[in-house]
């Protein structure tokens, strides 16, 4: 058994330490919102947050993140004031949706790093997730609405 702290909450997980982490946070803590896409760290449908940082939890182990803050999607999604999921619903980014907790997840270190990005920021931070349906152009007006919302703290419009 090993202690995780997964969204503000400890669980204690029947996992070996070499499990990748994103099968203890699905299979065994039942928290499905983070996906799996290809198993090697190249799509980032599997990014979470381990001690604020964006990890691909395919090929991050248990053990790396015993004793640390694990913050899922779903975690991301108890924040009221999440302007990046405002902003996604608003202009309506996913096409089929299942890359979009982890594009969600690593805009979210984008916007805590860097408040005011440009183009080039995101798409130079957004290079490591993959999306099959092609939504680039709608994922990075997300990101620039939220961050004007984040920058006014409302709607950004």
């Amino acid at each position: 058994m090993v202690k995780l702290k997964i969204n503000q909450k400890e669980y204690s997980v029947d996992a070996s330490p070499d499990m990748p982490l994103l099968w203890a946070i699905r299979d065994v803590v039942g928290l499905t919102g983070t996906k799996f896409g290809c198993g090697m760290a190249q799509c980032g449908a599997c990014t979470v947050h381990l001690d604020g940082e964006a990890v691909r939890s395919c090929v991050t182990l248990v053990s790396r993140a015993v004793g640390k803050e694990i913050v899922t999607i779903e975690g991301l999604s108890a924040d009221p004031d999440n302007y990046l999921q405002k902003a996604w619903m608003e202009l309506d980014v996913p096409q089929c949706g299942y890359c979009q907790s982890g594009q969600i997840m690593s805009a979210a270190v984008l916007l805590r790093e860097n408040p005011n990005p440009t183009d080039e920021d995101i798409d130079s931070a957004m290079s490591g997730n993959i999306c099959r349906c092609g939504t680039y152009p709608r994922i990075r007006k997300a990101i620039h609405l939220a961050a004007k919302m984040q920058r006014e703290g409302g709607n950004g419009k």
